[in-house]
């Protein structure tokens, strides 16, 4: 789902719309007119089908406000929040790192709507004797409010209910892990079974409502999909190591080398290899510096074939380095840290073993998943030194998990 329309902000939080919400402000004002049809003029009937419908999604608002508001209270930062067709989402810039504020913060929302509900339902029935329409408009959106607030209480992924079941499940057991997982699979089991629902009632007739049901289960095996994805996708990043990521792109040469051998280097590619990125010197076996081309552009040609390149060599300190034993995410900020994007891979001994820059971790990451790009896509996010396609936000998404780490070091030292 992308950003959407910034409309405006909220304490400090924006507010954005998606083009689907506005196409689900058609829908529910033209459901909602038929229902007054009956009982007022076809003006005032889609007056207050557009009321409705606005009162509807200032409701969701509400709801995704007392998540946010929350989120605040336990010291998560709040991105957006983003209204589109079947509601809306507060994004969050990482995960509380205790259960128990994890299940507060999913428990806001459904208390916001369960409130409003009985607000509204209260206030219908003390105007019904003298405002029929006010109570008729105040007990529709009392009753969906009813509605949102114990179906986000159902207890699978996406919903709140899920999230508040992973919080118990990972309070109980001390595994956040165990806690995705289980909410995972009741979600996928509650989505599975809304889809069944919709295609019963469409069977039976109920067109509007078997359509509405399968949507809503299409969208949370979508969710649940992304969550499952997205934890698979952070156990390889913790799962491998550099050295399994690690490429070789640099070359060698020999200390006592003219300039002009680094030149040809330059001009020439060894076939399969590409260009060479850096090119490290050896002498007598033993790694004695590296050389970049700032010999060849300050000295004139005619000197090419008298100096060596032992007499230009920068230390290999210098570059940016990264232990083989360490993990992707650790050298995911590492990478982009870097200058050039690129780091020196280096052995357990502390010698050069290869190279490790974006290209290399999306690969290993993609081959881990069991994904295969063309080699075109390859290619091409090697050329501009990039990520695969797919996973431009891998940098984003080690930035959450390194800070959520660190919240619960935080979280685990103050209890001890």
């Amino acid at each position: 789902m992308g950003e959407g329309w910034q409309v405006l902000k909220i304490g400090g939080i924006p507010l954005r719309l998606q083009p689907s919400w506005l196409f689900a402000v058609a829908i529910f004002t033209t459901l909602f007119q038929s229902r007054y049809a009956a009982t007022t003029s076809e003006t005032a009937s889609w007056g207050l089908g557009f009321l409705t419908t606005l009162l509807l999604f200032s409701s969701v608002l509400l709801h995704e406000l007392g998540h946010a508001l929350m989120a605040l209270r336990e010291g998560v930062k709040v991105l957006s929040i983003t209204l589109f067709h079947l509601g809306g989402i507060a994004r969050v810039e990482k995960e509380c790192p205790t259960a128990m504020g994890n299940l507060r913060i999913a428990a806001a929302g459904p208390i916001v709507s369960l409130l409003l509900a009985f607000g509204m339902l209260v206030g219908a029935a003390a105007l019904s004797d003298t405002q029929p329409l006010a109570t008729q408009l105040l007990s529709q959106v009392g009753l969906l409010n009813l509605m949102l607030g114990l179906f986000n209480l159902l207890p699978g992924l996406p919903l709140d209910g899920g999230l508040i079941l992973k919080a118990l499940v990972w309070q109980i057991s001390g595994s956040q892990k165990k806690g995705v997982q289980v909410a995972s699979a009741s979600g996928r089991a509650l989505s599975t079974l809304l889809i069944f629902a919709g295609l019963f009632f469409m069977l039976r007739g109920v067109l509007a409502n078997g359509i509405l049901l399968m949507l809503i289960g299409w969208f949370g095996l979508s969710a649940n999909r992304s969550q499952t994805q997205m934890l698979q996708l952070q156990n390889v990043l913790r799962e491998l190591k550099v050295e399994a990521a690690a490429g070789r792109r640099f070359r060698v040469l020999e200390a006592d080398q003219t300039l002009r051998r680094l030149s040809q280097l330059r001009l020439t590619a060894s076939e399969g290899e590409g260009p060479a990125d850096w090119v490290l010197v050896c002498k007598s076996g033993r790694w004695v510096g590296w050389i970049d081309d700032q010999p060849l552009k300050l000295l004139p040609v005619q000197q090419w074939d008298q100096q060596r390149l032992e007499d230009h060599l920068r230390p290999l300190s210098e570059l940016p380095s990264i232990v083989c034993s360490a993990s992707l995410v650790e050298a995911v900020p590492a990478v982009e840290t870097a200058s050039q994007g690129r780091l020196l891979v280096m052995s357990a001994a502390g010698l050069p073993s290869g190279t490790l820059d974006r290209m290399d971790v999306g690969d290993a990451v993609l081959k881990r998943l069991g994904v295969s790009l063309p080699s075109a896509i390859l290619e091409e996010a090697r050329k501009r030194n990039g990520y695969p396609l797919g996973l431009a936000m891998l940098p984003q998404m080690v930035q959450t998990m390194q800070a959520q780490s660190s919240d619960q070091d935080a979280s685990s030292s103050s209890n001890s």
